[in-house]
């Protein structure tokens, strides 16, 4: 199958890296020129439980290089989806199908009114990626589940075609007959680590080592699922502490959340997409959720804090140096 990874950061290089090898034609599109320039030229370098290897890939900044495609990945960060899918339409040809892997609720919705509705797949990956420098990943693939569907419930070919390529590839791919349940049950994953690890800096490892924010994760999740419930969402379980284990299963306990990594590297987050998705969905249908809350106003807050730093050093012509 001919792929596009539209958004090859640490989760899309992880995933495409595992199609590559799968014996798959995966292109992988990114804006960092330096990130790009180091796969064309020296390969994927990929640590994973199995030691370190070079994966032989197809990178690019320009999505007429790849040319259309099977199938479109969006793993690109939520506020970026409409400016890339629309900055990436070479990629769509007439049976070209587009499948969000991203974190949280609305993505969709924002790729149907650019490709088209019949086009578009939903799904939700518990695949881990980490950015350890240019061209070069820590992966975690194995044992980490993904989930696709057709965002009207039907079981497709084409949606099992794709399951079929994932999991041929080392991905463990089911097709979802509850895709929007199938988001929510990731959306508590997120829940429950993201905002944490991003206020306090804390790696997945000295998380869980923390029971006072054990407590807040699993509060935050409980919320979460009282919202759920309120919209008539079906989740696979009802019990706050699946979504607390599931986060962190299979993973180092160095790894971070993408949240953090995102405020390492000097980048606004998700948030809106993630915790604060639970605030609107709960404010819709009359559910509090004052934990995520105050969760989404310290990323806010940290966010603020580290714009306002880099205004700054602008200013005075500095330069600050991000982990």
């Amino acid at each position: 199958m001919k792929i596009a990874i539209l958004g090859a950061g640490a989760l899309g290089c992880a995933i495409g890296a595992a199609l590559t090898e799968g014996g798959n034609e995966v292109w992988l599109l990114n804006r960092s020129v330096a990130h790009v320039a180091a796969m064309r030229r020296d390969g994927l370098r990929v640590d994973d439980p199995n030691g370190s290897r070079q994966v032989s890939v197809r990178a690019t900044t320009r999505a007429a290089e790849a040319g259309a495609v099977d199938l479109v990945v969006v793993l690109v960060k939520s506020f970026h989806t409409e400016a890339a899918m629309r900055g990436a339409m070479e990629l769509i040809g007439p049976e070209t199908r587009v499948l969000s892997l991203q974190n949280g609720l609305g993505h969709e919705d924002v790729l149907a009114d650019i490709v088209g509705r019949e086009r578009v797949l939903a799904g939700k990956t518990y695949v881990g990626g980490v950015m350890r420098s240019p061209g070069h990943i820590e992966s975690g693939v194995a044992g980490k589940a993904t989930y696709i569907g057709e965002l009207d419930g039907q079981v497709t070919s084409r949606a099992i075609a794709i399951a079929d390529t994932f999991t041929a590839a080392g991905l463990a791919t089911t097709v979802s007959d509850n895709i929007v349940g199938t988001m929510w049950d990731k959306l508590l994953v997120n829940v429950a680590t993201g905002a944490l690890t991003g206020t306090t800096g804390l790696t997945y490892g000295q998380l869980y080592d923390e029971p006072l924010l054990k407590a807040t994760a699993l509060a935050a999740v409980a919320e979460a699922m009282a919202v759920a419930r309120a919209a008539g969402v079906t989740l696979s379980t009802t019990d706050p502490e699946r979504a607390w284990t599931l986060a962190g299963e299979g993973l180092s306990p160095a790894f971070k959340t993408s949240m953090l990594q995102s405020l390492e590297k000097g980048s606004i987050t998700e948030i809106d997409f993630i915790n604060g998705a639970v605030v609107r969905w709960g404010k819709r249908h009359s559910v509090p959720t004052p934990v995520n809350t105050t969760l989404v106003a310290c990323i806010k807050g940290i966010e603020r804090a580290m714009t306002d730093r880099q205004h700054s050093n602008t200013l005075h012509g500095t330069k600050e140096t991000t982990a």
